[in-house]
Parts: C-alpha cells; structure tokens; sequence
C-alpha cells in the first residue's frame, strides 16, 4: 500500500505580515506650519484635532476642504491618506499617498505609506517598489528596507529578502522587526539552525507571540524534535486555543510516534479550526486508515483531494482506502487521478498494477509493473509480479529477466529461483533451468518443488537413473503426482529397467486408480518380469476402468 504523510508546517503569510506590519509614517503638522498658507496651516491642525479625537469622517472633510480650496502639498495628501488608512479605506488611501509623492517626489513618508497600502491590498510588486522608493529616498531609513523585506518574502524570494533585512539592520540592528524578517527568510532558504537562534533570541520579549511560538513549532518538526515540537506546541494552544500551528504540531508528533488514536483527536480540532486545511484533513484520513476506520479515512482523504485536487498524494490514499475496502473501481479512479498529476510515483504504479491483476486485467498490470520497474529496478516483489505474469502468458525470455532481476539483491529467494527456473525450462535452456533447481536444493534440501522439476528435466534428457534417484527422494518426502511417476516408467521401460518401470507405474496407479494408460503398462512389464497373475491383475484393473478395453484384450 502507498502512504503519504504529509507533516510539513508552513511559515504562515499572515503571522509574518502580523510582526511585519508597520503604522502609516503620520504628517508633521509642524512642518506643514512652517511652509504652508495660514489656512492650510489651520485645517491641518483642526484635522489632527478631529482625527486624535476619533473623528476621522470629519478630519477626511477638513483635509478635503483645504484641497479644494487649492492647497496640494505633499503633507496634507499625505494627510488625507493617513486618516483613510485609519479608516482601512485602502484604495482612497493609496490615491492620496499617490498625491503626496507626486507632489513631493522625494517624500518618504508618502512612497513608503503607499507601499502599506498596496501591501495591505495584498499588491506585492506594486508594494516593493514603492518601499525601494522610499529606501532610495532615504537609504537610512530602516522600515522602508524592512517593508522591502516582508514584500519579497511573501514571493517567496528569501535570498532578496535576506539583503533588504540586513539594509534595514544597518540602521536598526536590535528592532524585532528587523530580527524576525531576517529569521523568516532564512528560515525560507533552510538555514534552520540561524533562524532558530534568532526565534530564541526574541521569544523572551516576546514570550506569547504566536508568530514566533508557530515557527518554532515549524522548525522542531523539522529537525523531528518531538519534545520541543510538543512543549512548544502546547504553550502555543494556551496563548491562542485551537491554534492551527499548534495542532498541526501535536498531530505530527502523533505521527512520528504511532499514536494514531491521539493523531485523529488532534486533527478533529484542526480542521474544525481550519477547514481549508490540507494537511490537518490529509493526516486525519492517515490516522483513521491507521486504525481501521476506513470510511471516516475515505471521506478525510476526499475532503483533502477536494481543497487541493492536484495532490496526488491524496488521491493515491484516497485509493489505498478504497482498495482496502473492496471498491476497486472507486480505487481505480482515485489512482488514475493521482497519476495524471504525479505519473512516475512508485507507489501508485504497484496499486494500480495490483488491483488490474486482481481485477483481471493482466495486461494492464504488466505494463503498470514494467513502468514501475524502469522507475525503481530494484522493486524485487514488482519484478516477481511482472515475472509471474509475463509466465503465464508465454513470455519466457522477459520472465527469465524479470526472475534475475529479483535476484539481484535477495539473491537466496526461493520463489524466486523456482519461477526463474521454470521460465529457463520453459525458454528451453535446460542447463540453466537445472542450475536454478540444484541452487534451490542447496537452500532447501527438502523442497518437493525443486526435486520434481530436476526429475522432470532428467527424464527429459532421458538420464532414468539420475530421475529415479531424484523421484525416489521426492517421493520420500511425499510427492504424488501420477503424471510425473508415470513419465519415468515410460523412459525406465524403454531402458528396458523393468522392475524400475513397475515400481514408478506402481506409483502412478496408486495416486490415480483409473489411470488406465498407467495399468496397462504395469501389466506390460509385470509380464516382462514373469508375474502373469500379477500383469493380469493390472490389465483386468484397466478394463474395468476403460471397457472398451475388452475387444483389444483376447
């Protein structure tokens, strides 16, 4: 059966924009005093008023005022802005910010508050250029830098990230901000030991912060320290119940230790909290098919297919589930799925080709089985598959490659060696074919399936006293078949080995009474022995089993 468990923690967009964030750089009202009209000068101030005092609409209409009445200067659009910010009335917001650059081409505050506003309109590109303007404009100036930073990590582009959050620790080296973005991209680039250093530094100060409490968890999952993974966990579960990164955290400690009935409680909680989350509905089907329920496991595994259907993974348990439970043809489907987006995984390629052979479908097994192998050549149980069926049907060459190739590494695996030796007998290389079987018997003295194969192949070659011996040792440990002991008394007969011949059609009768062929040779050299009654005996057993027989007889 094929599993994935999908363990892996995320670095959380949202908690890195929660530590990220930084308020608006507000107006300087004195400076706007110092260069505007007076009434300029007295809206303004009568705006900081209004907007101190919570009354932010009539601030808005103060500031709009004094625009109307012909004033543009950067730090009354910057203004503006600032209370439409408050007012998270972003696209107004970034209008005014807009303004204000315009109007003030070097204007940090305006470049850099506008890139807020695009980054809170989730506009990443436009948000980074508008921090890179702001940097330009003041290269000291540490949040535009930091801005820069928390923009690139969103793209996923920590290694640019890494060089704005050191620009910014040039001027802030200590600021929290600074410290947690630089962790984070180094956390993205998979300096796991840097980053962790730095988590720890801050998590004093900060010791109920969940971005860092959450990432640590990240990282102790990681290293596969379930101890710290679990202590962490739980101290975030106190600060913020039913915590997404928490659970996730106790869920794959779970995992790691077997504890599939503690597992499926805690991924319960999860996807309750989170119902979007993939990996909390992936590992609860994972934790039920763990434990037997295997219809909870099938719907997890649906709901999990559902909120990411290009995940093979899902789609591949989803099938495991199904197949376990009988329903090949749902299973069938959930494992096509999976390999339309995952075509080469091996896991899949051995369900499916273990469901067509049960199914009937020997030839589409084969080819799953062969595509696996030229994936995985050492896959010995689908070389053995593929061996067996290209067996059956005729394919004797392939079926000798496919038994040596199972031999490679399990080089004393009987049936292995049995079904390579009967493909060789078969492909009509008798040299080989006996090789195998006398290295079986080297294993296994006793293994009736080796002593009658090298009796056949001996009475083949037409060597009666090596088959004899062989079929007397076979026949000790309690071999009974008529067909092969009768084979040998025709050759000891032509040997003219009369007793020889007797005793094997003996043989022959014994575990097949009307095996009339067999009973009328018996009679034939019985009488070659000078035992008429005894010949006579054999003949009258073959007439009574075949009557018409009896005109043949006189």
């Amino acid at each position: 059966m094929s599993e994935n468990s999908s363990n892996v923690f995320f670095i959380d967009d949202e908690l890195v924009e929660r530590l990220m964030r930084s308020d608006p750089i507000k107006p300087d009202s004195k400076a706007a005093a110092t260069r505007a009209r007076p009434v300029t000068s007295s809206a303004l101030a009568e705006a900081v008023r209004l907007a101190t005092a919570g009354r932010l609409d009539e601030a808005a209409r103060e500031l709009e005022g004094a625009i109307a009445a012909g004033e543009n200067s950067p730090e009354v659009w910057s203004a503006l802005g600032h209370v439409r910010f408050e007012q998270q009335r972003w696209e107004e917001a970034a209008q005014c910010y807009a303004k204000a650059a315009d109007a003030g081409a070097n204007h940090l505050a305006a470049h850099y508050n506008l890139g807020l506003v695009r980054e809170r309109q989730g506009q990443y590109e436009e948000a980074a250029k508008c921090f890179e303007s702001a940097a330009a404009a003041d290269p000291a100036r540490w949040q535009a830098h930091a801005g820069l930073g928390a923009c690139l990590l969103r793209w996923k582009q920590p290694e640019r990230a890494l060089a704005a959050f050191d620009a910014a620790a040039s001027s802030a080296p200590q600021d929290d901000r600074v410290l947690f973005g630089r962790a984070v991209a180094l956390h993205q680039l998979n300096r796991i030991e840097e980053a962790l250093e730095i988590y720890r530094k801050l998590l004093p100060a900060h010791p109920n912060s969940e971005e860092l409490l959450g990432n640590m968890i990240a990282i102790m999952a990681l290293r596969k320290d379930d101890n710290r993974t679990k202590e962490m966990a739980e101290r975030l579960l106190k600060v913020r119940p039913q915590s997404r990164a928490a659970l996730e955290g106790l869920a794959s400690v779970a995992l790691a230790r077997n504890d599939y009935s503690a597992a499926a409680q805690y991924c319960v909680q999860l996807v309750k909290a989170a119902p979007d989350s993939f990996e909390g509905w992936f590992n609860l089907g994972l934790a039920y098919h763990k434990t037997g329920r295997l219809e909870q496991a099938a719907n997890a595994y649906r709901e999990a297919a559902r909120i990411r259907p290009e995940a093979a993974e899902a789609h591949a348990n989803l099938g495991a589930v199904l197949h376990d439970r009988g329903d090949l043809t749902a299973a069938r489907r959930a494992y096509e799925k999976a390999l339309a987006s995952a075509p080469e995984t091996p896991g899949l390629l051995w369900n499916l080709g273990l469901l067509e052979d049960r199914t009937g479908n020997p030839a589409e097994a084969e080819q799953h089985f062969q595509k696996l192998i030229a994936l995985k050549p050492d896959w010995e149980d689908a070389a053995f598959r593929l061996g067996f069926l290209q067996l059956q049907r005729g394919e004797f060459a392939g079926a000798v490659d496919s038994f040596e190739l199972c031999l490679k590494k399990r080089k004393d695996w009987i049936e292995a060696l049995l079904n390579l030796g009967l493909a060789c007998w078969k492909f009509e290389d008798l040299d080989t074919a006996q090789e195998t079987f006398e290295r079986v018997l080297s294993l296994q003295p006793q293994n009736l399936d080796a002593l009658r194969a090298l009796t056949a192949i001996a009475i083949e070659r037409k060597d009666a006293g090596r088959a004899l011996e062989l079929h007397r040792k076979a026949t000790a440990l309690g071999e009974r078949s008529p067909e092969l002991a009768f084979n040998l008394g025709l050759l000891l007969q032509a040997n003219a080995e009369h007793a020889a011949a007797v005793e094997c059609y003996q043989a022959a009768v014994e575990n097949k009474a009307d095996f009339v062929e067999a009973l009328l040779n018996l009679g034939h050299e019985l009488a070659a022995l000078g035992k008429s009654e005894e010949a006579k005996q054999a003949w009258s057993r073959a007439v009574s089993a075949d009557p018409a027989l009896a005109s043949q007889y006189f």
